[in-house]
């Protein structure tokens, strides 16, 4: 059967799948060149998307693995929407005001598509909607739940905002017992208020941390992009503080500039250093590192879920 992956929600990995002219100051390197593979499988997906009314973080935030996901029959979920309440200054989902709630029929459409997909592994992520109370923890919860009734046997792994700090949302969505529970650091805490504006690190960690300890048998995870000027110093204190909180999964990745809007490449992270950050990330406690230049937040989470339990 096939997997469905996303990434973030708001997730800082982006550029168009193909596209091999650089942003920024700085050439692309040979091993971040992306080949899109826009075949049947790519053109059916895309269809059924559109057929339902839903929408992917595979477009919405211009992943560069979206041609091979898509033509292996894997995408994203993105719910909530397609418009952030946020506007950070690497992500390429629209930003600003949402013309109304939530689509209370989102959930059961995410279900549907999860079905006619045949998938046994589920990625949900979502804008953030700091216009609602709850931050949107309850179509999330029953996101779930639809999937669970209408496709048996099924994982699934969410991707989720900080609620502003709103920990009752959490506990909302933590009843609801997701099979992995993710929630992006991105970066290092010397860059949050130039690189992801309306958050505030200290709340991410703990997010993080009171979700092991409202369920501890769910594997926790988070990512990081890098390139946005980050210190080799700070990315490894970053996980240190990172695998502290209990942590199973942590995956780092390229950040790539989507548009001339958004924050340039400070520097592209050679893979050599990437393995290095993976092998240092599994001495300090991770159970699994998914560590490289085209990683994002999601990708092969199926086999990161699995790692993680083992």
């Amino acid at each position: 059967m096939p997997l469905l992956e996303t990434e973030p929600m708001a997730s800082p990995f982006n550029i168009l799948p193909g596209d091999s002219t650089p942003l920024g100051p700085h050439p692309r390197p040979e091993w971040l060149r992306v080949r899109f593979g826009g075949g049947p499988n790519y053109q059916n997906l895309k269809g059924l998307m559109r057929s339902l009314n839903l929408h992917t973080v595979c477009e919405s935030a211009r992943c560069p693995n979206m041609g091979e996901c898509w033509e292996h029959r894997t995408a994203t979920f993105m719910i909530l929407g397609d418009i952030c309440t946020r506007a950070c200054g690497f992500c390429a989902v629209p930003s600003g005001r949402p013309a109304g709630p939530p689509d209370e029929e989102e959930p059961r459409r995410v279900a549907e598509a999860a079905e006619q997909m045949g998938l046994r592994y589920a990625v949900v992520t979502s804008v953030n909607r700091d216009d609602q109370p709850d931050g949107g923890a309850a179509i999330f919860a029953r996101t779930i739940e639809e999937i669970r009734r209408r496709v048996r046997g099924c994982k699934i792994e969410v991707l989720i905002p900080d609620f502003r700090g709103h920990w009752p949302s959490l506990e909302i969505l933590v009843s609801a017992r997701p099979d992995v529970l993710n929630h992006n650091i991105e970066t290092v805490p010397r860059l949050y208020r130039h690189v992801r504006k309306g958050a505030v690190y200290e709340r991410s960690l703990e997010l993080l941390r009171r979700a092991r300890e409202m369920a501890p048998e769910i594997p926790t995870k988070t990512g990081m992009m890098l390139g946005l000027g980050e210190k080799r110093e700070e990315i490894l204190r970053t996980m240190e503080e990172i695998a502290a909180q209990g942590t199973h999964i942590l995956t780092l990745g390229q950040y790539l500039q989507p548009t001339h809007d958004h924050l340039p490449v400070e520097r592209f992270v050679h893979p050599d250093e990437f393995a290095e950050y993976r092998r240092l990330g599994r001495e300090m406690g991770f159970r699994h590192v998914e560590a490289g230049p085209l990683v994002r937040s999601s990708y092969h989470a199926f086999e990161q879920e699995e790692s993680a339990r083992q």
